[in-house]
């Protein structure tokens, strides 16, 4: 019940995002019309299309990938056809008189004798609606989204995504019955019906437009990258389901004050007892380890996977903690849990661990197990446990890392060691691992798989599981595009041959993709440019000032890291040998 509603409270705050612009013409032009019979069935039928849609999705099959063009296809046809309608009454009538006349064959068949409703057509226009909604993936329905891909689509997943729908409805249902009535005064005072009429038809028109042009994405990223992220973040704090006696995650004792008439106690909460380690398919740094041989330790699980760049930026922290506070009894485990499929290769792990020289213990999780029994959905995440074996706090994401040392401390004081407040660790980090500048981000991770691509511009449109020639000239920000021949799967597009190229226009100081050499293994070379030139200064820390660089094993490479004033740059990636593969882009 509790993800029910915060997948409803996610859906009813995508209003307040700029990705719902692209149907608001739709919805509004329904303004004055009677509540029930279309506003109603228009909202209802968004809703449940876009839960069955997105379910599918969420299944990752090429041919409803297929299926949902095509049906995109279908809607952008209606709605081009709804818009005229609302610009020319006559054609308004010749568009309605088929659907009227069945409507009066069916009532006159039951022996009713008044007008056909509207309902059936305010349904059809919301399915329509429904077929062109992409909501922000914010948090929320990254939850949601993320639980189907670890645990397969099911009959949960489909009720999570209809709440989130239903929310959404609702918040359009609201802001739809304030604008009617906005709307039913200006024809009472200005006799403005048939130009507000009008003006909406030129709208739902122009949306029309921009969808059927694929404009849609890049237009609202450079309106605003701006999301309701933070707010969704809120909510995902204040109502993650956790075991009894969870709370906020922040370690409330700012002075350590000797008592020597009492032990000393923490206030942070307990959240529950943790559960059981069992369940990797190997341990690496360390024999196995069972939650009973750790009693009496105060135990940091640490859930990241190796090329998730929140995750290698939290990894300077926690090592440094591993270390400082061995001796008073801190155990630090890593659990890694993987998004990709190469991350389930137990080599690429251990030349991570060498790469990054992690040295304290970490549990292979491929399957998940560990994962699903702290009820876990984020890389990085972790997980404080006291000496007797109780999650006592717990942080999603990186930053914190003050409130997350803090906490350590009280709990090693709690378990009787001698420990006295000390300055917090600041690990030199370089490279890749260097925090990132928050200010100037306006480019968010994007994967270029099928199944969670998005904001794609190559003219040519994704074409999933087969061989593809790509062309892309200038992307809008944040667009991005293939040119060559490229194979895009589920998870990464695959370069069949040489001389192909990715291009993305981004704003960020630094920008990172993820790659990996072919099946043979053979080192792939490639050069970056910036603007369509060399990045000099601005190059990443895997490559040179001229932008050369070699993808020799599958993982993050920092391609840019602009050092002077940020701002949106164009990149582009040429690959001078066939068989990389790409997954995603992030930025820092």
């Amino acid at each position: 019940m509790t993800l029910l509603i915060i997948a409803y409270l996610g859906g009813a705050l995508t209003i307040l995002s700029p990705c719902i612009l692209p149907i608001l013409p739709f919805v509004f032009a329904r303004a004055g019309q009677p509540f029930v019979k279309s506003t109603l069935p228009m909202l209802a039928g968004m809703a449940a299309t876009f839960a069955l849609v997105a379910t599918l999705a969420a299944v990752g099959g090429s041919w409803a990938i297929r299926a949902n063009e095509y049906g995109r296809l279908a809607a952008i046809v209606l709605l081009a056809l709804f818009g005229a309608s609302l610009l020319s009454p006559r054609f308004a009538s010749t568009l309605a008189r088929p659907i009227v006349d069945l409507g009066n064959n069916l009532l006159n068949a039951n022996g009713g004798g008044r007008a056909a409703p509207t309902v059936k057509s305010a349904l059809i226009l919301g399915v329509a609606t429904g077929l062109l909604w992409a909501p922000c993936a914010g948090p929320i329905l990254g939850l949601v989204l993320t639980g189907a891909a670890l645990q397969g689509a099911n009959l949960q997943t489909t009720f999570l995504l209809a709440a989130y729908a239903a929310g959404a409805a609702t918040s359009l249902a609201v802001a739809l019955l304030v604008g009617g009535r906005i709307f039913a005064a200006m024809k009472r005072s200005l006799g403005f019906g048939d130009r507000i009429r009008q003006g909406l038809g030129a709208a739902v028109l122009a949306g029309v437009a921009v969808i059927a042009l694929g404009l849609d994405t890049s237009l609202l990223s450079r309106l605003s990258y701006a999301s309701t992220a933070s707010l969704e973040q809120a909510v995902l704090d204040r109502l993650h389901a956790k075991p009894a006696g969870a709370s906020a995650e922040v370690a409330s004792n700012d002075v350590l004050i000797a008592d020597a008439k009492k032990p000393f106690r923490s206030d942070l909460p307990v959240e529950g007892y943790a559960p059981s380690l069992d369940g990797a398919v190997e341990w690496l740094n360390s024999k196995p380890l069972t939650t009973e041989q750790l009693r009496g330790k105060v135990v940091l699980v640490d859930f990241w996977t190796y090329s998730c760049i929140n995750c290698i930026r939290t990894i300077p922290y926690v090592k440094a903690w591993a270390e400082k506070y061995a001796d008073q009894g801190l155990v630090v485990i890593g659990v890694h849990a993987p998004e990709f499929a190469f991350e389930k290769k137990l080599d690429n792990v251990k030349k991570a661990l060498s790469d990054f020289e992690i040295g304290y213990p970490v549990a292979i999780d491929n399957d998940y197990r560990i994962w699903r029994a702290f009820e876990n959905s984020y890389w990085p995440a972790g997980y404080l446990i006291d000496a007797e074996g109780q999650i006592r706090y717990h942080h999603f994401g990186e930053g914190n890392y003050g409130r997350t040392e803090k906490a350590i401390q009280d709990l090693l004081r709690e378990a009787g060691g001698q420990m006295t407040s000390s300055t917090a660790v600041a690990p030199d980090a370089k490279g890749v691992e260097a925090g990132p500048d928050l200010g100037n981000i306006r480019s968010g991770e994007t994967y270029l798989g099928y199944e969670q691509a998005a904001n794609f511009a190559s003219p040519e449109g994704l074409q999933a599981d087969a061989p593809q020639n790509y062309s892309i000239a200038e992307p809008g920000l944040n667009g991005w595009g293939l040119s060559g021949t490229w194979t895009v799967g589920k998870d990464e597009a695959r370069l069949d041959e040489a001389g192909g190229g990715i291009t993305y226009r981004f704003s960020a100081r630094d920008l990172h993709l993820v790659l990996g050499p072919g099946a043979d293994g053979k080192p792939i070379r490639f050069q970056v440019t910036v603007d369509g030139k060399a990045p000099g200064p601005d190059h990443g820390s895997d490559i040179d000032a001229d932008g050369n660089g070699t993808v020799t094993a599958t993982r993050l490479y920092q391609l840019v890291r602009q050092s002077g004033t940020v701002g949106a740059r164009n990149f582009q990636i040429r690959f001078l040998d066939p068989g990389v593969q790409a997954y995603a882009f992030t930025f820092g």
